[in-house]
């Protein structure tokens, strides 16, 4: 009785144990979990190497000229306003200059995000190089006075 399955017509039972099946692919799949190597994702990054060396005497700084946008939306070129078409003019002339100077972006947290969107647009068919964003350090203590409570 055991044997047919729990029939008591005397049949053998013809469903195929799936058991033993189960429990070799469960072992076959801890064994290949197991032999599959790490994958480590590096980005290789060729880092600058220091030079302690002096300047030479007749070092002259870079131009660096200062981008900025106001709580009120206005576009500051070195602090003086400006339009987003004299932006274009004035990122074409520093374009052509030899050392090209570098363009410091610096959005104030509070201006509205068109404006900046359409600077940043600017800046980038402008073609400039030597480009950074400047203060980002305010962002992170605004982020945390103006966010709501848990």
């Amino acid at each position: 009785m055991a044997m047919s399955g729990g029939r008591d017509d005397g049949e053998p039972m013809m469903e195929m144990n799936t058991t033993p099946l189960i429990d070799v692919l469960l072992v076959l799949l801890i064994m290949f979990i197991i032999t599959i190597p790490v994958q480590t994702h590096a980005v290789k990054i060729d880092l600058p190497v220091a030079d302690d060396s002096p300047p030479p005497e007749d070092f002259v700084d870079p131009v660096k000229n200062r981008l900025g946008i106001t709580a009120t939306n206005q576009i500051l070129w070195n602090d003086s306003p400006v339009t987003l078409n004299q932006v274009k003019q004035y990122l074409a002339q520093t374009k052509s200059m030899v050392p090209e100077p570098e363009l410091q972006f610096q959005p104030d947290p509070l201006s509205a995000y068109l404006t900046t969107d359409r600077t940043l647009a600017v800046i980038k068919d402008s073609g400039v190089t030597k480009f950074g964003f400047v203060g980002n350090e305010q962002y992170g203590s605004f982020n945390k006075a103006k966010r709501p409570p848990n």
